[in-house]
């Protein structure tokens, strides 16, 4: 007697068929990008119809967008349970460090970070993205600021240099593939610390002459 291929399938709950979605979707947007990514070849890569696709996420913006808002939560909480430390220097190391295990841990993720995200999905760029971490960077160099007596309204413009920083590191060390994530950390902070260290109180541009 033949067996039915579909009725043989494992049968899925709506709860793990929305997984199943997102995380073939999560690897198709971060290796083709949104634009190239169509619904119906998530729907085929998870060997299920395109009604299925469209009932749990209404579309491809909807899918993306899910996937997207994980991704950052994921982040931001890393960084954000990282901030553990008193000294601020093992704070920026600890939040350093934890951006980089998220790269290390979720390429697929990241890839999907930093790609231009679709009008819907803006939140989700890498530049919306760094504001949010630096959001949490900017207590730390807030308070530093204000022990050394320095104007704690400059903080802002040195949190967003340093994540920017750590991102684009970030970006190419995922390509790169080394060296390890500790050594790139430790780089990282060399450069932040001992320049934040080394803060002139009120600095002002030279001129050529």
């Amino acid at each position: 007697m033949k067996t039915d291929v579909k009725s043989s399938r494992v049968r899925m709950t709506a709860s793990e068929r929305r997984e199943q979605l997102i995380a073939v979707a999560k690897t198709i947007f971060s290796q083709k990008g949104y634009t190239s990514v169509s619904i119906e070849e998530v729907a085929q890569r998870a060997d299920v119809s395109k009604p299925i696709v469209y009932e749990h996420f209404g579309g491809k913006e909807g899918l993306y967008a899910v996937i997207v808002d994980r991704e950052v939560r994921d982040l931001l909480d890393r960084i954000t349970e990282a901030l553990v430390a008193e000294h601020p220097r093992m704070r920026l190391q600890q939040a350093a460090t934890a951006f980089l295990s998220y790269i290390e841990e979720e390429p697929e993720g990241f890839r999907i970070l930093i790609r231009d995200a679709p009008a819907v999905g803006a939140t989700g760029t890498l530049a919306s993205l760094i504001g949010d971490i630096a959001a949490q960077v900017e207590s730390i160099l807030g308070q530093e600021f204000k022990s050394r007596g320095y104007d704690t309204k400059m903080a802002p413009i040195y949190s967003r240099a340093l994540v920017g920083m750590v991102a684009l590191v970030g970006q190419w060390w995922l390509d790169e593939g080394k060296p390890k994530r500790d050594i790139v950390a430790a780089h990282l902070i060399n450069v932040a610390w001992n320049g934040l260290s080394h803060l002139e109180e009120k600095p002002s541009l030279r001129s050529a002459d």
